[in-house]
């Protein structure tokens, strides 16, 4: 179901892409995992840290800053996988920058040391190795011809 310009790799009007790259697929679709991970851990974190943050001398405000963090991250990369299949150039940067910042943070926790790396996806581990992939999948000459293709 291939049409378009001669030699288009996805078909599509004038060279580019109609329907969405399977390597843009793969992207999304991390997306969508790690920001119901990012989810359901915020709200799992805003039921019981508050009981064990104020009994270890904690204040309520670090876990209210903690879960705010969770739900914004979790929230953010649903958006952004739901704009994938309409959203231009802002979509894919953001998305690069996303998956960065994701990089930087569990390279961080790991340098600590520190095993509580609930920021991104569960565990710093796994946040590296996605925010690896969901950054090497949107700098691929398939990503700039999906998200710079005409609407």
């Amino acid at each position: 179901m291939r049409s378009g310009a001669p030699n288009s790799s996805y078909g599509g009007y004038l060279g580019h892409p109609r329907d969405m790259p399977g390597l843009m697929r793969g992207a999304r679709v991390l997306l969508f995992v790690m920001g119901g991970v990012q989810l359901t851990v915020g709200a799992l974190v805003a039921s019981f840290s508050a009981g064990i943050i104020a009994g270890n001398g904690g204040s309520i405000a670090d876990a209210v800053a903690l879960v705010s963090v969770l739900l914004g991250l979790g929230a953010l990369s649903i958006v952004l996988g739901t704009k994938f299949a309409t959203g231009g150039r802002g979509v894919r940067v953001t998305t690069i920058v996303y998956a960065s910042l994701m990089i930087v943070a569990c390279l961080g926790i790991l340098g600590l040391g520190d095993g509580f790396g609930l920021i991104f996806a569960g565990g710093p581990v796994i946040g590296l190795a996605c925010g690896g992939i969901i950054l090497a999948l949107m700098v691929t000459a398939q990503a700039g011809a999906w998200f710079n293709r005409p609407r």
